[in-house]
């Protein structure tokens, strides 16, 4: 909890300044979310100090008592919530079982008022009452404001931005526009441009699929579906083939979509659905140049395969990227964009499904085999890591100064640093005030050289490694990140502010932050610099 599930909620409320906090449904020790007091009021309000409502996901408080048998009755699920620290219910028990709550004498009307309190000062912030709707500054907001230029370009940037280059062997992208003569555009999701926006999406102002983007570029632009749906359980293998071996280039489009992964429906497996892995082999196979992998999916997926098949040029990973998806994958792959994705999480392979989804212990257990998760810890086989993504252009970094390398933090903290179980000194963040953590920070420039012959927006990602072999430990963390747009052959510096307090602790077997004594690193890239933290 400490160190990998609360930090990008604190994040979001401390430097996001977020206005709404959803509880979920999930029990920690044995305490439902929505009704822990010292999760919603003493960590999220106190400790964080969240200015905000907070709202349960939906049911979650009748799953209180209809699921989860936590509360003896409806009024008693209203009393645990209201009195946890929840202003709002996402479904009816709030609504039905308040006043009888009230009735029972087992909720006060002091917390319906705090909770009131809340979700008005935020409809206040929000410029709500201040005159009828239709005059205020959002009151007229239609299609031709939602899908605006401004708007559009932007759905275009993000798609841009988000989209990763896995693999690209011999520089097989960008493909020639020139030289193109003709093109096989094969897959599930080659002529979907609803799978592209995922889930919880509005209507797009226009639909656009990768095989209409694609044959904006290529007027010679064949097309087969390849599977009879995503799940693939029918697949056209030999048309597919036989459509390959007549083209310059194939584009294969695949991955999962809403039938695939979907709230209320996990995966089960890490690799392509059915067929698919048979029919990506066999275009390979029979193309007359290394083919290009597009997939499109929301996790990861296993294709080990693909990474290691020789006439499988290139992998991209588009995720679920919106209405403009469609035309930021032709960018990327006829070279109109110069693509700097990085992927947010590791892919793991197929048999990572072997260990139980409810066992959410992020450290390794080599006792019992278990390799741990995140790129923080996870010590198995990878088929990509976090952070992974390639670029057109080639990157080179260097450390042009650390203001301290040296950190000395005796004296930020009243209290003596004490040994741990390995005898390795620490001191509690607790310990040390805000007023010492912000003492603390210091800087770290950074140098990063856009190499290649392409413009380029390239995120640098700035990781901690603290020395090893200590019980608990990452193997290393992400701490910082910036993206920079370099012109082909331009040098920037990038500034990093760290905080050891944040960005140099860990928490301990009690959930407890400290900073440890000892030798940490920072890298980024290949390059490494070395830390000395005296407590």
């Amino acid at each position: 909890m400490a160190d990998t599930y609360q930090p990008p909620f604190r994040s979001c409320v401390e430097k996001g300044r977020a206005s709404g906090i959803m509880c979920a449904y999930n029990k920690v020790n044995g305490v439902p979310s929505c009704a822990d007091r010292n999760l919603l009021t003493e960590t999220a309000r106190g400790l964080w100090d969240f200015k905000g409502y907070i709202t349960s996901d939906c049911d979650a408080v009748s799953i209180l008592h209809d699921v989860q048998r936590y509360a003896r009755s409806p009024e008693d699920a209203v009393a645990d919530v209201l009195k946890a620290g929840m202003d709002v219910n996402c479904g009816t028990y709030l609504k039905n079982y308040s006043k009888s709550a009230v009735e029972q004498k087992k909720l006060p009307i002091s917390e319906i008022d705090r909770a009131l309190h809340n979700l008005f000062s935020v409809r206040m912030r929000l410029g709500l009452f201040n005159g009828h709707p239709s005059n205020l500054l959002f009151g007229n907001i239609g299609a031709k404001q939602v899908c605006s230029d401004e708007h559009q370009q932007l759905a275009l940037e993000a798609a841009r931005a988000g989209i990763v280059l896995l693999k690209n062997s011999d520089r097989l992208l960008p493909l020639s526009k020139d030289k193109t003569a003709s093109l096989a555009v094969i897959g599930p999701n080659a002529n979907s441009a609803e799978t592209l926006l995922g889930n919880y999406q509005g209507p797009p102002c226009k639909f656009i699929s990768p095989l209409q983007s694609l044959q904006g570029y290529v007027k010679n632009t064949m097309y087969h579906q390849g599977c009879n749906s995503v799940n693939c359980n029918s697949a056209e293998i030999e048309k597919a083939v036989e459509m390959a071996k007549t083209v310059d280039y194939v584009v294969l489009v695949m991955g999962l979509d809403q039938t695939q992964e979907t709230e209320y429906h996990d995966r089960e497996n890490l690799v392509l659905p059915g067929q698919q892995q048979s029919l990506v082999s066999a275009v390979a196979a029979a193309a007359k140049r290394p083919v290009v992998l597009v997939l499109i999916c929301g996790g990861p997926v296993d294709v080990s395969f693909a990474k290691k098949h020789p006439k499988i040029g290139a992998i991209l990973w588009a995720g679920y990227p919106g209405q403009a998806g469609g035309i930021a994958l032709a960018e990327i792959i006829f070279g109109d964009h110069n693509p700097g994705g990085k992927l947010p999480m590791t892919w793991y392979p197929q048999e990572f499904t072997k260990i139980p989804m409810t066992d959410m212990r992020m450290r390794p257990d080599p006792s019992s085999g278990y390799p741990g998760r995140t790129h923080r810890f996870y010590k198995g086989k990878k088929v990509f890591h976090f952070g992974h993504g390639l670029s057109y252009s080639k990157y080179s970094y260097e450390f042009i100064s650390v203001t301290q390398n040296n950190l000395q933090l005796t004296q930020l903290s009243n209290t003596q640093a004490v040994k741990d179980s390995d005898s390795v000194h620490y001191l509690s963040v607790s310990d040390i005030d805000k007023e010492g953590c912000e003492k603390a920070k210091f800087l770290a420039i950074i140098g990063v050289k856009n190499q290649g012959e392409m413009d380029g927006k390239h995120p640098v990602l700035l990781f901690m490694r603290p020395a090893q072999g200590r019980n608990g430990n990452p193997i290393k963390q992400l701490i910082g990140f910036h993206s920079v747009m370099l012109k082909a052959g331009e040098r920037a510096e990038l500034e990093f502010e760290l905080n050891p307090c944040e960005h140099l602790s860990r928490a301990n077997e009690d959930g407890v932050m400290v900073v440890e004594e000892g030798s940490v690193s920072l890298l980024v890239g290949d390059e490494e610099y070395p830390l000395s933290v005296v407590v």
